[in-house]
């Protein structure tokens, strides 16, 4: 007879993977299932242009994973977890003048800024003083929250635009390119409301924490977590690819870890005609190219102190980066496209043989493009550090439809679980109270689709894991 669990996992991402530790930290039997030979999802490392040299497939900086509400309890430096750190978190290189720098001090931070250093110091401080505080109230499904004041503080800001909060708050282009490049993580045009919620976050966590790398790939993060897992009595079967419900073995309750349109295949039947039509019109959004290099030596920024960084955002001025991303959500490929470049290996060695480099650049693009934009991805990296190109020994290209082919979660290249227009932002991946639940009882999601949307940080499965525990009786 089969074994029977409490519950079961469908998917080991972050938020796969902190559903199931959740769970098991309360004496559940949990047992995860995922499709792939290796676990992961978008903590993936591998090999992918020369020996030694060692890619993160996907995610590569990580500062909501270090400062994760739920992460930083667990033990995961116990089991194999090693958080590298820049000196620097974000570099923004110009045209004219030397790069914009975001660091942990506000005070260089408004040196590096200029004229609105000032300006940039006053919207940070307050949320900068209690960010920990801040993240507990954000990185959640909306309700009342445990800070309001700060939280209404925030909030009226993140209500806008980063267009209009950019405009509002700066002079000059310097403080208003750091902060659309920021804000263009959200992957949707910079005049959208609440766009300016993601530059806020992002910027802000670079004040908490130097952006950090984990030691020999991303996939550290979730092989620390499945370890520790294990260690709570939990299970783990990877290579198995779930079609349908008939395929589970019999538990209380079924956590996915999927996007809505693998849920409602899966599910299909256990699902009313409603709700699933609904799942449906979930908006995915934009895409990605990427491209992974194996390189000669470090990349030769016009600004020296570029290398000093986890991130580097490619995009000129903030006009520049908000053509791109409106060019990206209306099906248009960017000529210059904002370029979010990583250089882990600037921080950790590990990552290419010595005296080598690895490095990873992505642009954004229309919802499955299928579009190579290698030379027009390193005409920018020439643009702001000549001589670029003579550096490639090797590259790796993924377009959007190999982000989906590697995990089908990235539905047409779109690794935020989810287009971040506003309404997708409460209504996650539909409206309904509880946004982990749905009309079958013993059906969970926990994916990026749900609050508070993507990053690894492990939130959604945290929060999932909560509502489960309200949910079933164990």
């Amino acid at each position: 007879m089969s074994k029977t669990y409490d519950a079961v996992v469908i998917g080991s991402g972050p938020n796969g993977l902190a559903a199931a530790i959740a769970l098991a930290q309360n004496q559940l039997n949990v047992k995860i299932l995922e499709a792939s030979s290796q676990i992961g999802g978008g903590t993936q490392t591998h090999e992918l242009t020369l020996p030694g040299f060692k890619h993160d497939f996907c995610s590569g900086v990580h500062p909501l994973g270090k400062l994760s509400p739920y992460l930083k309890t667990l033990p995961l430096e116990n089991y194999g977890l090693e958080w590298l750190y820049p000196s620097v978190s974000v570099a923004h290189p110009l045209d004219d003048g030397p790069a914009v720098l975001l660091s942990r001090s506000l005070q260089e931070t408004s040196e590096s800024i200029g004229v609105d250093g000032k300006a940039w110091e006053q919207m940070f401080r307050p949320f900068v003083e209690q960010g920990e505080q801040l993240l507990d109230d954000v990185l959640k499904p909306l309700s009342f929250p445990k800070h309001p004041f700060l939280f209404a503080k925030f909030g009226l800001k993140a209500m806008h635009s980063a267009k209009y909060l950019m405009e509002k708050h700066f002079k000059e282009d310097r403080a208003k390119a750091l902060f659309a490049g920021c804000a263009a993580h959200s992957i949707v045009p910079l005049d959208f409301k609440f766009t300016s919620s993601f530059g806020i976050l992002l910027a802000l966590s670079g004040h908490l924490t130097d952006w950090p790398v984990a030691k020999g790939g991303s996939t550290a993060i979730t092989q620390s977590m499945a370890a520790y897992f294990k260690t709570l009595g939990g299970e783990i079967q990877t290579n198995t690819l779930v079609k349908s419900l008939s395929q589970l073995p019999e538990a209380k309750a079924y956590i996915f870890d999927t996007d809505p349109k693998q849920f409602i295949q899966i599910a299909d039947d256990a699902l009313p005609s409603s709700y699933k039509a609904r799942l449906s019109r979930f908006k995915y959004g934009p895409g990605l190219f990427k491209i992974d290099w194996a390189l000669d030596g470090a990349i030769p920024w016009k600004d020296q102190r570029c290398n000093n960084a986890a991130t580097v955002h490619l995009g000129g001025t903030h006009k520049e980066i908000a053509l791109s991303e409106y060019q990206a959500w209306n099906n248009i490929h960017s000529e210059k496209p904002y370029v979010l470049v990583n250089q882990q290996s600037e921080i950790d060695p590990t990552r290419a043989p010595m005296g080598k480099h690895t490095g990873y650049a992505y642009c954004h693009v229309p919802h499955g493009s299928t579009k190579d934009l290698t030379a027009v991805i390193e005409n920018q990296m020439e643009r702001f550090a000549p001589g670029f190109k003579d550096l490639i020994l090797k590259r790796y290209i993924t377009n959007s439809k190999g982000f989906e082919q590697y995990n089908p979660n990235n539905v047409g290249g779109s690794i935020s679980g989810g287009a971040n227009t506003m309404g997708q932002l409460f209504a996650r991946p539909a409206l309904r109270w509880d946004p982990y639940t749905t009309p079958n009882k013993k059906l969970f999601i926990c994916s990026a689709s749900t609050p508070p949307g993507g990053g690894v940080h492990g939130m959604c499965g945290y929060w999932a894991a909560q509502s489960v525990l309200k949910k079933i009786t164990f």
